[in-house]
């Protein structure tokens, strides 16, 4: 069977899953639509958070971002898994003891404050907005290839199907959509890191292989090899860093408590029945993670090595364009792969558009031979084909990026409709409207959101994982310390928190426009020497998010305490007097 139909067949056959499960699983009240009901057993809680948790971002950015950046991508594995385990511990289960839906909500009460609120819902929309523009890129990507249509009509089918589990489910029908998107994701990212380990080094745990030495090569381990090859090639070295150890530290740090302060995943630990079990999710969810995260490296390294053997050659001499490897050939038509020929006489258009250059030679390098234009985020996608895996692995492959990019996508978009309809409206502006017409609302601000994400994936700012990188900027320098010190500081009075917020988000997204210019040219060249300290803009929420707790610590000294009731209220949620239900304030 040839691949297309292949893909269709399997592709669709996740969608109609998914979409059964969303009728199956139709939330009938608010509570259903937010929480699930409060009623999801931990481990499947745990599957539905590692899927929420892990986006096209994880699947298909990260290890393309490792392959292509070597030991300086290793910061958004550090970061995420990091960050997910202070997000478990330090945050989860106080906030489902506190018993609000949403991070707004938490803020509106824990800062007394209409707007406290207000201004959590604005960054709260802000960051998934920023977060979500990156989903829809990757499921634009994932489609353009195997669907065989262009990148806007693929964010367009993504957009539809999302529509359909996210508007008609909200929770309910997100978090069981998200369970079977978890064993897709994996599926599809273990088997060929499993099948191409074996076929490079004959180790079956790619975790172990990536560090075994070659088959071909007794003597020469994969990094050996790969650190050989593209230093010749004028890269840097694989397995060495580039980036300064402060900037490493920042991106870090930022991407850490960006993770902790990220709405999407914090509103996961209220689904299940107890504080309890809110913990116990964490903790498997953290197991469902590591099992993508450890594998990355290794998908990264092969894709790397075998990308540079099919396109430079077995002697690393080029390879001539008419004889290119099929895979080329079949990511040339997205346009996300492409070959500039040296000579224009000989360049000419093939009958789909692609670049012909009958006479040109394909080289990839880091200097004046190379002529090979690379998207970064095919890598895990190309993967299978490039090591040359059945068709059916390859289809696998493209259902899991799909689910890893629609289950992200889902839990950010119910957030957006939260944030408006519980927090917006029925929290703020209208306080009479009934269960029915809050339930009305949110399934309408989906609506809008949807579209909007839609449009923001067909014009991203930046390739997908920087695009995420910059929403966990944003969540690390607005949401993090607000949560923190409403947790951990009875002092912290709505004054501080509110001037905290605004001050951190508005540096922090200052600063990555200036740099970065997202729908208008950069105002200051993106280079080291013109960082504030050193520090890139996808590190600097971690300037941001100290400049809030300064600002509020300071504001909140000079205001003011909080009342004696607040300050109560506190001292509940930090020493539990029992874990059980949690209890609505």
């Amino acid at each position: 069977m040839d691949l297309q139909t292949l893909t269709y067949i399997v592709v669709g056959a996740t969608f109609a899953l998914y979409i059964g499960i969303a009728i199956w699983a139709k939330a009938g009240s608010t509570n259903e639509f937010y929480v699930a009901g409060g009623g999801v057993h931990p481990v499947a809680n745990g599957m539905a958070t590692a899927a929420d948790w892990m986006s096209a971002a994880s699947f298909l950015s990260m290890a393309g971002l490792i392959a292509f950046m070597g030991y300086d991508g290793a910061v958004y594995l550090m970061g995420w898994t990091g960050g997910y385990v202070l997000l478990a511990l330090c945050l989860a289960p106080y906030l489902r003891k506190f018993g609000k839906f949403t991070v707004p909500d938490f803020i509106g009460d824990r800062y007394y404050s209409q707007t406290a609120r207000t201004v959590a819902v604005i960054c709260a929309i802000f960051v998934c907005f920023t977060y979500v523009a990156g989903q829809m890129r990757g499921v634009g990507v994932v489609f353009s290839r195997f669907l065989e249509v262009d990148v806007t009509m693929g964010v367009i089918i993504g957009m539809v199907v999302v529509f359909f589990y996210a508007v008609l489910g909200g929770m309910k029908g997100i978090t069981y959509t998200q369970v079977a998107q978890y064993v897709v994701l994996i599926t599809a990212y273990l088997v060929p890191a499993v099948f191409i380990s074996i076929m490079l080094t004959g180790n079956v745990l790619p975790q172990l292989g990536f560090g075994s030495d070659l088959l071909a090569e007794p003597g020469t381990s994969v990094l050996a090899k790969l650190d050989g090859l593209v230093t010749e090639l004028g890269f840097n070295e694989y397995t060495d860093g580039s980036k300064s150890t402060v900037d490493v530290f920042f991106i870090t740090a930022a991407l850490m408590v960006g993770t902790a302060g990220l709405p999407h995943v914090i509103v996961r630990f209220f689904t299940v029945p107890k504080v309890s079990d809110a913990r116990i999710s964490a903790g498997w969810a953290l197991v469902f993670i590591a099992l993508l995260y450890t594998t990355a490296p290794a998908v990264a390294s092969f894709a790397r090595l075998n990308m540079i053997d099919t396109i430079n050659g077995p002697a690393g001499q080029g390879t001539a364009y008419a004889e290119r490897p099929q895979w080329i050939r079949n990511w040339e038509k997205t346009g996300l792969i492409g070959f500039s020929a040296a000579d224009e006489a000989v360049s000419a258009k093939g009958p789909a558009g692609e670049q012909l250059a009958q006479d040109g030679v394909m080289f990839y390098s880091n200097d004046e031979r190379n002529n090979m234009k690379i998207d970064r985020d095919i890598m895990v996608l190309a993967n299978p084909e490039i090591a040359g895996l059945p068709n059916w692995v390859i289809a696998l492959v493209a259902a899991g990026g799909i689910a890893a990019a629609l289950s992200t996508s889902a839990g950010l978009l119910l957030v957006i409709s939260t944030s408006i309809s519980h927090d917006l409206l029925k929290r703020n502006l209208m306080p009479n409207i009934t269960d029915r017409q809050e339930l009305t609302y949110a399934r309408i601000a989906a609506a809008v959101a949807i579209c909007i994400a839609g449009y923001l994936g067909i014009n991203p700012p930046g390739f997908v994982a920087q695009v995420v990188a910059f929403a966990f900027g944003l969540a690390a320098s607005s949401f993090f310390p607000a949560i923190i010190m409403g947790i951990f500081s009875k002092r912290m009075n709505k004054e501080g928190a509110i001037a905290g917020m605004v001050v951190g988000i508005t540096f922090t997204a200052g600063y990555i426009l200036a740099y970065k210019g997202v729908f208008f040219e950069p105002l200051i060249a993106n280079t080291p020497e013109n960082w504030l300290f050193g520090i890139s803009p996808e590190g600097i929420g971690t300037l941001g998010m100290l400049l809030n707790f300064i600002v509020a610590f300071t504001v909140s000294r000079v205001t003011a305490e909080a009342p004696t009731e607040v300050q109560d209220m506190v001292e509940s949620i930090r020493f539990p007097k029992g874990s059980g239900a949690a209890t609505h304030h």
